[in-house]
């Protein structure tokens, strides 16, 4: 359906970071006719890049009289549901399509492993590419990751695999998603400062599972109670994994600390090379996924290898990841756990007295959640940044708490003077970067620079 329908008319593409830009290319490719614009200001580089590619590139705001006579338009997932452009898209029943959406169109011959959930998609998402290559396959991690799937589609020869991060926002665009096997890490609260409920927030979830069929495979984790209500009557094959039920279809076996994969002795905990008991769950789904893709990746040899990638991977940049030990305190970048549950499962997983830095814009999430981990693991909390106040409200009487302001400067001078050998500092924030960074990442590379600052 999209490939003719990119040629009935111009193709209006909104925003113009890296996806915006490889989408273009590739509807460019395809024979389509071309308008992409952004609301912000986009430096001459780019647009003269993209006029090379016969592509009409503005920035500085849109053209909506053109939007509302394109053929179709394409968004990237950082602009919202009721950006102007959309809305006026959706007044003209111009259709709304993902970046994905259109990239899938030309990947037809790629098996797709794609991993939604509200926490540990990433992670999962690149075990799975990287149990891939283990296998001796040629495979990617693209998505939500880092590297746009239409990126991927642009290549001469796309790879046999991919990984497949969605987020919510990619997937309420992207109607026709339909992977070898599908996955849900979990779901918990988040985004509520662009969802109207956490239900509609869900609901964008769950459009990984609307072409489920008898061919579907799935796979969803058993310990979520809601994902457990809202995947029990899927179509296809579903199997689910779990940290509690010795039963389940990865869960632990009976002797302790060694884990099955789909009935069979898998690997032991002391074998996996990553922090917390989320991360094992992690290694479970992914593997899990990736031994259900292809019979082929179930015998006996196929095992050895997915337990040798395992071993062999290692935590991505700012999710859990220890930067340093200064002093006999140990520092650790959590800066992706932009949410309550994913600091949630950081905090539970320390090991070590732990100064917590809590903080940025908030999501309008309330961090009483946070309070067994932080009894059981913090030694202080830092309250920093534009959600100051309301952590200070929800946490402070009942674990020990400083609040401070905007700047990470005297953040990282507190944790420094308040950490004591044998404990830790954790970023872990809670919340968004925006208040006071540009990206998670250029928060985490903050945190990694000050953190080793004599």
């Amino acid at each position: 359906m999209i490939r003719e329908l990119i040629l009935r008319g111009e193709v209006a593409v909104i925003g113009l970071g890296r996806s915006g830009q490889s989408v273009s290319h590739l509807l460019r490719r395809a024979g389509a006719r071309v308008y992409a614009s952004d609301a912000g200001d986009i430096d001459a580089g780019t647009i003269t890049m993209l006029a090379g590619a016969g592509v009409d590139a503005r920035g500085g705001g849109h053209d909506l009289d053109r939007i509302a006579s394109a053929a179709v338009v394409v968004v990237s997932p950082g602009v919202p549901p009721n950006a102007p452009p959309l809305v006026r898209a959706r007044q003209h029943n111009v259709p709304v399509v993902s970046e994905v959406e259109v990239a899938l169109a030309f990947l037809g011959a790629s098996k797709i492993i794609a991993v939604t959930g509200t926490n540990g998609k990433s992670t999962v998402t690149a075990l799975a590419a990287h149990l891939l290559r283990a296998l001796g396959l040629d495979a990617i991690a693209a998505g939500n990751i880092g590297t746009p799937l239409s990126e991927v589609a642009l290549k001469v020869t796309p790879p046999a695999w991919i990984a497949l991060e969605l987020s919510s926002f990619q997937l309420h665009d992207t109607p026709s998603i339909s992977p070898t096997v599908g996955l849900l890490t979990n779901l918990a609260p988040d985004h509520l400062d662009r969802y109207a409920s956490r239900d509609e927030y869900y609901a964008d979830k769950m459009v990984l599972f609307s072409n489920a069929n008898a061919d579907s495979v799935w796979v969803t984790n058993a310990d979520d109670a809601e994902v457990e209500q809202r995947t029990s009557k899927l179509t296809g094959t579903h199997y689910r994994f779990s940290m509690l039920d010795p039963h389940a279809d990865a869960g632990p076996s009976l002797r302790l600390n060694e884990w099955t994969l789909l009935g069979a002795d898998f690997i032991s905990t002391a074998a996996i090379p990553l922090l917390g008991s989320h991360n094992i769950a992690n290694v479970l789904s992914a593997a899990l996924a990736v031994a259900l893709s292809d019979a082929a990746h179930r015998t006996t040899a196929a095992r050895a290898q997915l337990v040798e990638g395992i071993r062999t991977f290692t935590a991505l940049p700012h999710r859990l990841e220890i930067v340093a030990e200064v002093g006999g305190v140990l520092w650790i970048d959590d800066s992706k756990a932009t949410n309550v549950s994913s600091a949630r499962v950081a905090i539970e997983a320390m090991t070590r007295p732990s100064v917590v830095l809590l903080g940025g814009k908030h999501k309008n999430e309330p961090y009483t959640a946070l309070l067994d981990g932080l009894r059981a693991h913090a030694s202080l909390v830092i309250a920093y940044g534009e959600a100051a106040p309301v952590i200070e409200a929800d946490l402070a009487g009942h674990v020990p708490l400083v609040r401070l302001g905007s700047s990470f400067h005297d953040v990282i001078s507190c944790a420094r003077a308040a950490a004591r050998p044998g404990g830790a500092v954790l970023l872990s924030p809670a919340c968004s970067s925006y208040d006071m960074f540009n990206n998670y990442e250029e928060r985490g590379d903050t945190f990694k620079r000050l953190a080793t600052m004599r």
